[in-house]
């Protein structure tokens, strides 16, 4: 598949980023600009999310095969990549199975284990909000408040609103086939042993990657480090951005 992406930047060590579920490119933009000025910066829209194409299979075995033809139509190789969340899960599976593209790898908190569906009330809240009736974010922002409290959340989320010809706000993302896979991207990877340098970037106060993850971590990818941004949650490069600006181009720029 043909991914949606932009450029930042026109010089230095190629460095591809990729968002996580329910995200797009549009949430790293700010980062990007920033490290434009080191790097010649990717922003990729996953299947099925942003102005990438829909389809109606979603897993790490196709997003990878996407990146790998992402990778050879833009003539890419010893590449910096970046990935958060279901995005780091898909960077750790290309990793895995096309180490020969890659430089470094830095994984935004998320881990190789499996993780119990815990996105319910997130998509009971998205499902909730009538495509093509509303006029405004903040009528959709008024339904979903009732599903997810949190503000920074619900702003994250409602960023995949756009307008049709009607001027009406849908879904950008491809919402029915998320919700049909979203066990699928909370199951463990099968991978073998990654021998690439890698960073784990952890948020202080998430429960994705925890200290009783180290171990396994370190067999699997014996050449990788964990560092923790503090009073940081799963959205790390929002919550922590000067961190994770440093984090990058200390591990990135050496």
């Amino acid at each position: 598949m043909k991914l949606n992406f932009k450029v930042k930047g026109d010089s230095g060590e190629p460095l591809v980023i990729i968002h996580g579920l329910f995200g797009s490119l549009d949430n790293w933009q700010t980062l990007a600009n920033k490290l434009s000025e080191s790097f010649t910066v990717y922003l990729i829209d996953l299947r099925n999310h942003g102005k990438s194409s829909h389809s109606d299979e979603h897993s790490y075995e196709l997003m990878a095969e996407d990146l790998k033809e992402f990778f050879e139509d833009n003539f890419l190789n010893d590449v910096n990549l970046i990935g958060h969340s279901m995005g780091g899960k898909t960077a750790l599976l290309f990793a895995d199975k096309y180490p020969e593209f890659l430089a470094k790898l830095m994984v935004v908190d998320i881990g190789v284990k499996g993780y119990p569906p815990h996105h319910t009330e997130i998509l009971k809240g998205l499902n909730a909000i009538p495509q093509g009736e509303l006029s405004s974010r903040s009528q959709a922002d008024e339904i979903l408040v009732n599903f997810v409290p949190d503000f920074a959340t619900r702003q994250f989320l409602l960023k995949n609103l756009t307008r049709d010809e009607q001027k009406k706000l849908v879904w950008k993302m491809n919402l029915p086939v998320l919700e049909k896979h979203i066990s699928e991207m909370g199951s463990e990877l099968a991978i073998e042993k990654i021998e690439l340098e890698t960073v784990f970037v952890r948020g202080e106060v998430s429960n994705y990657i925890l200290e009783s993850d180290y171990d396994s971590l370190k067999e699997l990818l014996p050449n990788s480090e964990i560092v923790t941004a503090l009073k940081a949650g799963h959205w790390v490069h929002a919550e922590a951005p000067e961190f994770f600006y440093n984090s990058v181009m200390s591990f990135f720029g050496n």
